[in-house]
């Protein structure tokens, strides 16, 4: 088990994630479904994303399936220390998929986390999944590792046995003698989940040992979760660690598991789920006598130059800016520059000053993405 010793993160911020010695046996990031940036829930997803929860994107294919709500939920299995779970909620049923139809919950892991395992020697390391599930859809579902950087694949089968109780699974999956991951930070690895396939993914054999991938064999056996509106899936304690043992679930402290989540996304502004988190786009100056230029350092380093949305109902409204004792709202939006440690606005307003300073703020129903996903 390795260890991390950080004492603070982003110094230039101002805003300091004090870093405790925890030993890091999970792979997977905020399993414990706890850190939920972007809100607690979203409706009519039928496409590809990250929605709600941290780290966990719906990867969607083919054009006809379910409808489903993706939610933050707090039914959890008893006594296991677990606050929060990741719900999906078929809202549209599809019974009768299309061949390419696909529909899973999935986490991409950087190969420079990953070199431990030792893929693609004589010594790889087996690796164990376990997680907590519940659905009133019983059945086998299935649970899949894809290297990414060498189109390799290996997928287990487990039963939900019991509708609407929650289940403890665990899958072992052997070491892989071929093909290193990449130690870069890119996606090396993807965990997925299905909740449904079409037969493009279903009509082969189920690939339950390292090979080529090959699409037919990937969910052989794996069930419709869109078939009825009255089907849901809930999951927490995703734990995938070396070994071929699953050990207790690897609860960390919520700066640890926040700053993990940071280093991938960074919302600010006025926030549907946690209200306003860095509302004030700090200090800035009119470098023209419209365009206000104010910057934002992270919290901690991202995994790499990250993208900026802004989010609300007409984004190029989403700022007032205060200066000389005027509030002037933003008539647009955008990144002058921005990089894996800051970004540096710029916010066109009616005419002030040039030279002025002030200090932006974001309005209320308006906030910011800044994603580095992989």
């Amino acid at each position: 088990m390795s260890e991390i010793k950080v004492n603070k993160v982003s110094p230039r911020s101002g805003t300091y994630v004090s870093l405790n010695t925890v030993g890091m046996k999970n792979i997977i990031i905020n399993g414990d479904m706890s850190i939920a940036q972007r809100g607690t829930s979203v409706t009519g997803i039928t496409g590809s994303g990250y929605y709600t929860v941290d780290r966990f994107q719906i990867g969607s294919a083919g054009s006809s399936g379910g409808t489903f709500t993706m939610s933050q939920d707090t039914d959890v299995p008893t006594g296991q220390g677990f606050a929060t779970s990741l719900k999906m909620d078929c809202t549209t049923a599809d019974a009768s998929l299309g061949s390419s139809d696909a529909l899973r919950i999935s986490q991409y892991i950087e190969g420079q986390n990953l070199q431990y395992l030792k893929k693609g020697t004589a010594n790889a390391e087996s690796t164990t999944l376990s997680f907590w599930v519940k659905s009133n859809k019983t059945g086998t579902y299935i649970s899949e590792l894809r290297d990414m950087d060498n189109a390799r694949a290996i997928s287990k089968s487990y039963t939900i046995d019991v509708a609407d109780t929650w289940e403890k699974k665990t899958l072992t999956f052997a070491g892989d003698t071929s093909g290193a991951f990449d130690n870069d930070n890119s996606t090396s690895l993807r965990l997925a989940n299905w909740l449904y396939a079409g037969t493009d993914y279903t009509s082969g054999t189920l690939q339950t040992s390292w090979g080529t991938l090959t699409a037919t064999d990937r969910a052989v056996g794996q069930v419709n979760l869109a078939d009825s509106t009255a089907n849901d899936f809930y999951i927490t304690g995703v734990q995938l660690e070396a070994g071929t043992t699953a050990s207790d679930f690897e609860f960390l402290p919520v700066d640890v598991n926040l700053a993990r989540c940071l280093r991938y996304c960074f919302v600010l502004g006025n926030t549907p789920t946690n209200g306003a988190i860095n509302k004030y786009a700090n200090v800035g100056t009119y470098y023209t006598a419209t365009e206000f230029f104010p910057s934002v350092y992270y919290p901690v380093v991202m995994r790499a130059t990250p993208s900026f949305t802004v989010v609300g109902a007409t984004p190029a409204q989403a700022f007032t800016i205060y200066s000389a004792n005027t509030g002037r709202t933003s008539t647009a939006v955008g990144a002058d520059s921005i990089s894996a440690t800051n970004i540096g606005y710029v916010i066109t307003t009616a005419s002030a000053t040039q030279g002025d300073g002030g200090v932006g703020a974001w309005n209320v129903g308006y906030y910011g993405i800044i994603e580095a996903e992989l």
